[in-house]
């Protein structure tokens, strides 16, 4: 997801989340899942929040029966039908969770399939909203050569 105007005017806030477990350790591993309501999505690694370090995670709140697939055109389908309602957790100091915002999604973005957004949550992070330094180097790389590969450079230019 991302936070427009998060940290001041222009200042990008990024959070990305995967499907994961709610446990104590499920939390830490990407689950995958048919149904993209059928349990939460967790920032995997923590981040440090107001010198805390804490995993993030988002809940979907079920309010349909039928499941929703992840492929663009099943969710925007979901969306069709309302809005997605997800609660925003961060982990506590006894591993439980606890709600600090709601997201709700009402509209698919306007790109197209072939197409990719330049998420960084290390490029568009706040002011004592960041990501922890747990393998901090390797994802900065990651990031580096996912935008290189999507402008049609090589790693090294």
């Amino acid at each position: 997801m991302r936070v427009e105007q998060a940290d001041g005017p222009d200042r990008l806030l990024d959070l990305l989340l995967t499907s994961s477990g709610r446990g104590r350790i499920t939390r830490h591993l990407p689950l995958p899942r048919a149904d993209a309501l059928g349990g939460p999505y967790s920032s995997l690694l923590s981040y440090r929040i107001g010198g805390s370090h804490r995993i993030l995670a988002a809940f979907p709140r079920r309010t349909r029966q039928a499941p929703a697939h992840g492929d663009p055109a099943s969710l925007a389908e979901a969306l069709a039908a309302g809005p997605l309602v997800f609660d925003l957790c961060a982990e506590t100091t006894d591993r439980s969770w606890r709600t600090f915002a709601v997201l709700t999604t009402r509209t698919p973005l306007p790109v197209r399939q072939e197409q990719s957004l330049d998420f960084d949550i290390y490029t568009h992070s706040a002011r004592g909203f960041t990501p922890g330094s747990a393998l901090a180097a390797i994802r900065r790389a990651a990031y580096r050569g996912s935008r290189a590969g999507r402008q049609g450079r090589s790693r090294d230019d």
